[in-house]
């Protein structure tokens, strides 16, 4: 064993060598040897910690047999392990699995590589690197001859791994001191963070640079990123929700210790610490969490707080956690478990109105209350048209929310057997938002179905996103002084949207114009909006009947039901009226078969209708993170074929087809896709197709009479949506052009 002066030696000859190098990259070749000298050992690893990333990656081996391996930050391997808990281990037998778990239950020995290179471990001197109180790596020691690692050998492979720790800071590109980054960019000096940071808490630090100093939080949080060298996360609803699991933390805790644990769109789990360098909180989080993968973030102690649901002094209804912390004491506190909270508890009421406000502040369409028998109830919002969780309610408190929603849609609590439909309202930063609900008695008991409708005027019909073929057909329509225009789709495909902006167009002092609608969303001055109400019998039908007699120019039915109301629309066209409504169809050839089913006339039919638009709604690339391309074979011969051959030529284009595709970043939750557009079908009654609709012929035959006529399909639209870079062609497979 080496005395003082020789380790004193060493570590100086350690040191010239590294410094003969820009990188330790550079200097490995003899670093290695030096370092098994020194040890009597046959291998070493470093593990460098890949910057912003949770994981390590050995890129300097001996041998050649593992060029590169990367490991996890976590207890599921030694130097994962060492990582994590930033203390030294040395294992002389890492075949011994009980040894290993008393350590920690999950730690592991991974024996695939002594088995791929017939190389056997026998023992492990593992150290992290660390500089600035920030781990910047992991220097694994392998197989010291002949009795296996000691105290010595640790104390000496810790101030090796010092030396070794500012090369990596060097390399990494990192700071020493949480907002040197903000220095660099000249935001502040070096005398005012030392001033800062002397004997204050961060969180304090943090708030006098916000407060008194005037830099952006942004910037700070670049700063911790750069030193803790994990991603800066800042407070994001819309895109990070807190993590659900069975591991119910104390909410005081993780708010004591700057700590949310969060999850993305893709519900991967994310740590959001104040600190992340905190070895020993992260440790307790990550047995408390039981989960094998997570990935560690930064941010600021008060954006940590708004995860937790810490909001200023009435400001709303309270964030979810803490409302579903709040039910949870008080079941626990209760004598009788299967005793249900009251409808009108404090909890309750304000969980209801937070599930409401959240989903109006991500811009959801529909609200899922979804139970299931013998677990918690699941609460879920349609965004952007995909579904995703949002938060679990305990199942002892399904009932009681339920109830709350139904006395605020004006509902039989009392009965829960046969489906329910009602509305409720409630205000948002001063404007009333109106709710659709439909209660439905499911085995493990009720659900609701909650649909938001849409506020605020039309939109413009420039703005619809209309292909300039499809744009110009339709204006010709709709300034026809009478006939009927359809709009057809699925539930929530936008139809209700695309008639009042239509409506928006035709809007002029000179036109009398009554819609009847159920339920009126969408408000527009000049125009004359009434609310059918079917339980008392008055119907879409009687709402036509009365507008006649109204003197309209124009009129719009919220939807053809029925024979009847789809017989009094064709005679208002006929009578020299505009009309316009809805029909749920699938594409605008089958419209006409629909209604000639209902029993409509052909020839009555066929003479009123100027156009049919079917339309559909798919998502779009996030403007911030969307990537051109070229098209590859494959994607060039898939366009072709959705397109059709006979049509192909129209697009113009040549050998270089660019498209974008989805990368995902922050400002999209890292889907790719941020917002809707639609795709549309717009098929207008010519002189061949009526002849066709009067010998009632058959759908194809149609179909093939209006692409002549003009008409584009749906997928054929979503083609030239891909080309002008709204979207990609994974959103037009989802659409019906399937490979």
């Amino acid at each position: 064993m080496f005395d003082s002066t020789q380790q004193a030696e060493l570590l100086q000859t350690l040191q010239r060598l590294l410094d003969k190098y820009p990188s330790l990259l550079d200097a490995y070749q003899q670093l290695e040897p030096l370092l098994l000298k020194i040890f009597n050992a046959q291998r070493m690893s470093i593990f460098q910690r890949r910057s912003q990333q949770q994981d390590l990656v050995a890129r300097f081996k001996t041998g050649k047999e593992v060029k590169e391996i990367k490991v996890a930050i976590s207890p599921q391997s030694i130097a994962g392990y060492v990582a994590m808990a930033q203390q030294p281990l040395i294992i002389n037998d890492p075949y011994d699995d009980e040894v290993l778990q008393s350590i920690h239950f999950r730690l592991r020995f991974d024996k695939k590589f002594d088995k791929s290179s017939q190389f056997k471990t026998e023992s492990i001197l593992c150290i992290p690197v660390m500089n600035a109180g920030v781990l910047m790596g992991v220097m694994q020691i392998i197989n010291k001859a002949p009795s296996g690692f000691n105290d010595n050998d640790q104390e000496l492979a810790m101030e090796i791994a010092d030396i070794l720790g500012d090369k990596f800071r060097y390399e990494l590109g990192g700071t020493s001191n949480p907002f040197d980054h903000l220095v660099l960019k000249g935001l502040t000096t070096d005398k005012v963070i030392e001033e800062l940071t002397r004997d204050i808490p961060l969180k304090q630090t943090i708030q006098r640079l916000i407060s008194e100093h005037r830099l952006a939080e942004a910037d700070i949080g670049q700063a911790l990123s750069m030193h803790y060298q994990v991603p800066y996360i800042p407070y994001m609803p819309d895109n990070y929700h807190l993590y659900q699991n069975d591991a119910k933390m104390n909410l005081s805790y993780l708010k004591r210790n700057f700590v949310a644990v969060v999850a993305d769109v893709r519900e991967n789990p994310i740590v959001l610490m104040a600190e992340p360098n905190n070895a020993s909180l992260l440790m307790e989080i990550e047995s408390a969490l039981g989960i094998d993968s997570y990935e560690i973030a930064v941010s600021l102690p008060t954006q940590i707080l708004q995860f937790l649901g810490e909001t200023n002094a009435g400001a709303g209804p309270g964030e979810m956690d803490e409302i579903l912390d709040e039910i949870g004491t008080s079941s626990e506190e209760d004598d009788d478990p299967t005793d249900d909270l009251a409808e009108d508890a404090p909890a309750v009421v304000r969980l209801v109105s937070r599930v409401l406000h959240d989903a109006k502040r991500m811009n959801a369409s529909d609200i899922h209350i979804d139970p299931e028998k013998g677990a918690p109830t699941r609460v879920r919002m349609r965004v952007d048209g995909v579904v995703r969780d949002v938060t679990q309610v305990p199942a002892s408190h399904h009932s009681a929310v339920i109830a709350r929603i139904k006395i605020m849609s004006s509902l039989n609590i009392a009965e829960k057997r046969v489906p329910q439909d009602g509305k409720l309202s409630f205000k948002m930063s001063g404007q009333t938002v109106e709710v659709r609900v439909a209660t439905i008695p499911t085995v493990a008991g009720e659900g609701v179905v909650m649909r938001i409708l849409a506020t605020g005027g039309a939109m413009p019909i420039e703005k619809m996103n209309l292909s300039p073929r499809n744009i110009g057909m339709l204006e010709d329509m709709i300034k026809r002084p009478h006939g009927i225009l359809l709009v057809v789709g699925p539930t929530g495909s936008g139809k209700t949207t695309t008639l009042h902006a239509v409506l928006g167009y035709l809007n002029t002092p000179d036109k009398k114009i009554w819609t009847a609608e159920d339920p009126v969303e969408i408000t527009q001055p000049g125009l004359q909006q009434v609310q059918v109400a079917p339980k008392i019998g008055f119907t879409f039908a009687n709402a036509l009947r009365a507008f006649l007699r109204a003197d309209p120019d124009i009129i719009l039915i919220g939807e053809m039901r029925d024979k009847e109301t789809a017989h009094a629309g064709i005679e208002a066209s006929l009578t020299g009226h505009l009309v316009l409504s809805t029909l749920h169809t699938n594409s605008a050839p089958e419209t006409i078969t629909r209604l000639l089913d209902l029993g409509l006339d052909p020839v009555n039919f066929s003479d009123a209708c100027v156009g049919i638009l079917a339309q559909r709604l798919i998502r779009t690339l996030c403007p911030k993170c969307k990537q051109k391309q070229a098209a590859s074979d494959k994607e060039k011969a898939f366009i072709k074929r959705q397109y059709g051959e006979a049509h192909f030529a129209e697009l113009e284009l040549g050998d270089d087809i660019q498209i974008y595709r989805a990368v995902g970043c922050d400002e999209c939750g890292d889907t790719g896709y941020r917002g809707r557009t639609g795709v549309h079908e717009l098929l207008s009654m010519t002189p061949n197709l009526r002849s066709l609709v009067y010998k009632e012929s058959s759908v194809n035959a149609m179909k093939a009479q209006a692409s002549e006529d003009g008409m584009r399909t749906l997928v054929q639209d979503g083609i030239l949506k891909v080309l002008k870079g709204d979207t990609d062609i994974a959103q037009i497979q989802v659409l019906g052009g399937h490979d």
